[in-house]
């Protein structure tokens, strides 16, 4: 992205910055809007970050400037508050003096060991990113290029990975419990699970499973909560009986989650919830979510893996 002149004047001059290795890197797809998906390089909490500036005055020209500088970002926008990027990471090298680009020029630049706390994130209202930002200072309008970066951050979960137990139900006509196998999952997990009818005194016509995916952005009183869909499916069609047993298989690969992220330098969160729905032969819904915790491993970014989303209603588990 290129930023130049306010008064609609074309820049003078092209940057382009190309990261060392760049073609070697893994590449993470992401979405960057509605309608649009870019690739960046992945990198890790406390690599170095370093490439080359090249920099191409056009036709010619004789470009005046006030300094040549590049820094290392990482800022979080919200899409509610676009004039404000809160820039929780900001390293600096100045390229050079004020003076005159007479020709194309490169400068090479290297931020070492860079802290990269939190992972990159692209959602509804919010993104965390990571960049290099080369700004040419000029009189009337600096000349600025940005280039992202992608970060993937391993936090495993506090010990303890308890499974999920509850029973939920309406008095006198509804009573099932349903059963996860672990409240913590990695990206490539499977979600095991059962559902107990106990009491079926209301016409059951379906039940569906969800993964929902709500983000909440800044803080009373302006937060705004979305909630997002990932995957739907029905895990049984027909009424079920007391003493029924709905077993559940559900593999999370297929699938493009996020780590849980909570509270990230108090901006936003993103948490993960399973949502079971019950609907009637009057088309009225009784749903239960329940929050599961997702996390990254190494191994999630080291090995490829397409399996897709399994319903096995009919097998035991």
């Amino acid at each position: 992205m290129v930023m130049a002149s306010l008064f609609g004047l074309s820049a003078p001059i092209d940057i382009e910055i190309r990261y060392n290795g760049q073609e070697q890197r893994k590449q993470i797809e992401a979405k960057v809007d509605k309608d649009r998906r870019e690739k960046f390089p992945l990198y890790f909490d406390g690599e170095t970050v370093a490439g080359k500036i090249n920099i191409r005055v056009k036709d010619g020209k004789k470009v005046e400037h006030n300094g040549i500088k590049v820094e290392f970002v990482g800022s979080i926008e919200m899409f509610y508050d676009r004039g404000n990027h809160y820039e929780f990471r900001t390293m600096q090298q100045e390229l050079a003096v004020p003076g005159e680009l007479r020709s194309n020029t490169s400068f090479d630049f290297e931020f070492r060991n860079v802290e990269k706390q939190y992972e990159s994130y692209h959602g509804i209202n919010v993104k965390l990113r990571y960049f290099v930002r080369v700004t040419i200072l000029r009189r009337l309008a600096d000349v600025v290029k940005e280039q992202d970066i992608w970060v993937h951050s391993y936090v495993m979960p506090a010990d303890g990975n308890n499974s999920i137990k509850m029973e939920v139900g309406i008095e006198d006509a509804l009573h099932i419990e349903f059963e996860y196998n672990k409240s913590r999952y990695h990206l490539k997990d499977v979600i095991v699970g059962k559902i107990y009818f106990l009491l079926v005194r209301i016409k059951i016509k379906h039940m569906e499973l969800s993964i929902i995916r709500r983000e909440t952005t800044g803080a009373p009183p302006n937060q705004y909560n979305e909630s997002e869909t990932i995957t739907k499916f029905e895990i049984m069609d027909g009424a079920p009986v007391r003493g029924e047993t709905i077993p559940i298989r559900l593999f999370l690969g297929g699938f493009e989650l996020t780590p849980t992220f909570r509270d990230v330098n108090m901006k936003f969160s993103a948490r993960y919830y399973l949502n079971l729905v019950l609907v009637d032969e009057e088309n009225r819904r009784y749903f239960k979510q329940q929050e599961i915790t997702i996390f990254r491993r190494q191994v999630d970014d080291e090995v490829t893996n397409d399996n897709s989303l399994q319903i096995q209603p009919n097998e035991p588990l």
